[in-house]
């Protein structure tokens, strides 16, 4: 991706955000999830740009940004606020938004809090936690746990065994080492931005989003899982399912968390039909 397009930049909310933009048509707008930047979209670029105006953005602090001194904010609402700037001052309301992981929970937020800059949304699999409830023991407070771990690793100068920790609680046992070096690469590109991102309390963090609040978004809605994706994902996109009036949902095949780049084909087929419609 990097060799064929010039990334981009734009000062965003005081912070500078950097994008690739390919292609021409309605717009689409990619938001990446943790550990990740612009180019986990590579898989998507040239799919989508046939038909479509793409934007993929690095969200704050992710690659190639820095984390400015002091006590930056990395709460979801501070990410939810960036993409409604980055929508409108590039002129591209009302666009589709397509998200993975932790960003698909920001361009939910954003649905609910600016539905006028959203065409269709595009979920996989967002970690909308709050939805399963907050009691000890529940989902919230294991991956809680699970951002503890990593924040210690991470306190102890282990950044690779920080970012280990994490992926293999999104995606599964293992996953950090059996991928592919430029993928691993990418991650430990972003380590600084997850030694911040472990440490935002999880009010902050996960902010609290409700059924209630699901119910309210009227934007044409793509629910995805990934067919091998932990436990916890399926559960959080039931209530989503359950909750959001205007949806639909796929599985991806032979995928996991990371879906768009484990199975890129079947990942694009089903996003671009969903498109089409909307």
């Amino acid at each position: 991706m990097e060799g064929q397009l010039q990334a981009q930049k734009l000062v965003i909310n005081d912070v500078e955000l950097s994008y690739i933009e390919q292609g021409s048509g309605e717009p689409v707008v990619f938001v990446h999830g943790s550990l990740n930047d612009f180019r986990s979209w590579r898989p998507q670029l040239d799919a989508f740009s046939k038909q479509y105006q793409v934007v993929a953005y690095s969200r704050r602090y992710h690659y190639p940004g820095r984390i400015p001194n002091g006590s930056p904010d990395y709460s979801v609402t501070v990410h939810r606020d960036d993409l409604a700037a980055l929508i409108s001052t590039l002129g591209l309301a009302p666009t589709h938004v397509v998200g993975s992981s932790y960003g698909a929970y920001v361009s939910l937020l954003l649905a609910a809090r600016y539905p006028e800059l959203v065409r269709s949304l595009v979920l996989g699999e967002p970690p909308a936690l709050t939805l399963l409830g907050h009691e000890p023991g529940g989902v919230l407070d294991k991956q809680m746990q699970v951002m503890a771990a990593a924040r210690s690793a991470f306190d102890k100068g282990d950044s690779e065994g920080g970012v280990r920790i994490f992926i293999d609680s999104v995606i599964g046992s293992g996953a950090f080492d059996r991928m592919p070096a430029p993928a691993r690469q990418m991650m430990l590109d972003n380590a600084p931005q997850m030694s911040l991102e472990v440490r935002t309390p999880p009010e902050q963090y996960f902010s609290t989003f409700t059924c209630d609040v699901a119910k309210t978004i009227r934007t044409p809605t793509l629910l995805l899982t990934g067919e091998v994706s932990p436990k916890m994902f399926w559960l959080v996109t039931d209530e989503l399912e359950r909750c959001l009036p205007n949806r639909e949902r796929a599985m991806i095949p032979q995928a996991s968390h990371g879906m768009h780049n484990m199975n890129p084909s079947a990942y694009n087929e089903t996003v671009l039909t969903f498109l089409a419609k909307h």
